[in-house]
């Protein structure tokens, strides 16, 4: 079987954390590491970090021999309301590691008819939210969320937010010309964090990955201080890395 490409984005660590998730599902009785790389064709040196995560989200469990069941967590999602809590609670729960690890506060946010909407976040005394002076559905020219989400749709989608939310200027740094804006979400790379300097709000600095669960568009953001910019470049690599386990629980 050939080797499958090295999983350097969010997206194919999804997908390959469903292949492995279904292989070990297929295994009541469980299934060592090695036939999980036989089938899946996932590389012991990609499959390895990929289990360890799995592990660290309950997705599956490593019984006395070594092998790998389902784990907990997976198994309580179950369906209906229930199902929509639990994935909740444990999204919320992964947003305030991820905040302690890149030590900013943390948002996810998604592309809903036709508006952007942050729906959850986490932030604390030491990491502060973005004091939202300007409501971030008319902010999307401006803010990483924004611009990240304005990256996903194609340019009917664009035009039609713009003709809904034009572009004023917020700070001096803000994008306000339509064809500038569009040129820069062109040339922006599927793998490299969306920047925010200044652009909605003086004193802030922010980054944002795009998160695709399904056919909406999605994304993953930080802000920090201005004062704590020089952090902003290693924390947004950091978010970038961290993506896969949100982007899986957004999917399941």
């Amino acid at each position: 079987m050939a080797l499958m490409p090295e999983p350097t984005t969010p997206l194919h660590s999804v997908q390959y954390a469903f292949r492995v998730l279904e292989t070990i599902s297929a295994h009541d009785d469980g299934i060592p590491a090695a036939l999980i790389s036989r089938e899946t064709g996932l590389p012991a040196e990609h499959l390895s970090p990929l289990l360890l995560a799995l592990r660290r989200e309950g997705y599956v469990e490593q019984i006395t021999d070594g092998a790998y069941v389902i784990g907990s967590s997976l198994l309580r999602l179950g369906s209906g309301p229930a199902r929509r809590q639990a994935l909740e609670a444990r999204l919320q729960r992964t947003l305030t590691q991820l905040r302690d690890s890149v030590g900013a506060a943390v948002y996810i946010s998604r592309y809903v008819d036709g508006e952007i909407r942050v729906t959850q976040y986490a932030d604390g005394p030491l990491t502060p939210a973005v004091n939202e002076w300007v409501d971030f559905r008319s902010a999307a020219h401006a803010s990483a969320v924004g611009k990240c989400l304005l990256a996903q749709l194609d340019q009917d989608g664009r035009r039609d937010h713009i003709s809904r939310h034009r572009t004023p200027r917020l700070t001096s740094r803000t994008i306000t010309n339509e064809k500038v804006l569009f040129s820069k979400l062109d040339s922006q790379p599927a793998t490299v964090p969306v920047l925010d300097l200044q652009e909605y709000a003086v004193g802030t600095v922010c980054a944002a990955v795009p998160l695709t669960a399904g056919a909406s568009a999605g994304c993953l953001a930080l802000s920090l201080p201005v004062e704590d910019a020089h952090r902003l470049r290693a924390a947004a690599h950091t978010l970038n890395r961290r993506a896969a386990p949100v982007m899986l629980s957004m999917a399941l």
